[in-house]
């Protein structure tokens, strides 16, 4: 009796190894992406239709961790893909020299981030960069917590500022652009890397302020408003036109996909960016960003087909024009 319950037992084992061993010869192959929470609607979009296009023969898991965040898992050779929406800084690129992970960077749209505010909010429909700086500054924390402490006209009530945390790229572009440092801000704000919860802040308090990428805006419209910026030549508010014509200064930005020249190597990241590089006109449009010109995309698979490695931006994507991002590909 023990012989036969022994015989059985080890039978059970040979079908479940064998079952096992199947589903891991049949399991379809993976594309692993993480990043930037402000590129995330672009890629899980592109994500999704090529995971329909393929049937389900390739997987793309598409996580949400910050430009900074996605970039520790990136250069640690953790992940295929980076969302980001700005460039690759320079200890981002010692991180990656350091573990020999090499990069192709591919801007995929422009950005346009946003000021938003209180729909009830009837005293700062234009802000300055001056005041947006007096407000965020480092310096500020403490000092400016009351809406008439950047502009006297302005009520005589607490500010209630959101924005995304420090592995935010968004958060280092709007500190760089307006601070003049990245990551130089005040502390005393509410920060998160989900949008949404910076959303539902702003809508929900009349003297709150925030920022976030446009997208996020324009998916909230009719529970936020957003905020004409004034650089010098009177408020302009985002839009396809003024991110297009440069004048939504100093606020629009391209964004990124960062892939990994290795995994160049492994076919289903070679179909995902192709699939991306031919889609993305159409699919950034539809969620709400400003796709490129068809030749960056074709650059892009150019780029991947020649693995041409490195970056051109040079950590900053501040006041880059549509129109430049060819040229400054030539820099490579």
């Amino acid at each position: 009796m023990l012989n036969l319950l022994n015989f059985r037992a080890f039978a059970v084992t040979i079908i479940l190894y064998t079952a096992l061993a199947s589903e891991v010869v049949n399991a379809s192959p993976i594309v692993k992406i993480d990043g930037s929470s402000t590129v995330f609607p672009i890629t899980e979009a592109v994500a999704e239709d090529f995971q329909k296009a393929k049937r389900g023969a390739i997987r793309v898991t598409v996580g949400i961790s910050g430009t900074g965040g996605g970039f520790k898992k990136f250069c640690r050779n953790e992940i295929d893909i980076v969302n980001a929406s700005r460039p690759i800084t320079a200890p981002e690129m010692e991180a990656c020299k350091q573990e020999g992970v090499q990069y192709i960077e591919m801007p995929i749209a422009f950005d346009a981030l946003t000021i938003v505010a209180n729909p009830k909010n009837t005293w700062s429909k234009t802000i300055t960069v001056e005041e947006l700086k007096k407000i965020w500054e480092p310096e500020a924390q403490g000092k400016i917590t009351q809406w008439n402490h950047v502009n006297p006209a302005w009520p005589d009530k607490k500010i209630k500022l959101y924005g995304p945390g420090a592995d935010s790229g968004t958060f280092e572009y709007f500190t760089e652009a307006i601070v003049g440092k990245a990551k130089s801000s005040r502390g005393d704000f509410t920060a998160s890397e989900d949008d949404n919860i910076l959303v539902q802040g702003v809508a929900s308090d009349i003297f709150a302020l925030g920022f976030f990428g446009f997208a996020y805006y324009i998916e909230n419209i009719k529970k936020i408003n957003a905020v004409a910026v004034d650089n010098g030549s009177g408020g302009v508010l985002p839009s396809a036109a003024t991110v297009e014509n440069n004048t939504y200064k100093p606020l629009s930005r391209p964004i990124f996909i960062y892939v990994n020249a290795k995994s160049t190597e492994k076919n289903e990241v070679v179909e995902f960016i192709n699939f991306y590089m031919k889609n993305a006109p159409a699919l950034v449009t539809e969620v709400k960003y400003f796709p490129l010109s068809k030749e960056v995309y074709d650059l892009n698979i150019e780029h991947l087909q020649k693995k041409k490695v490195g970056t051109v931006f040079k950590g900053s994507g501040i006041n880059i024009k549509l129109e430049d991002i060819l040229k400054l590909e030539s820099s490579l």
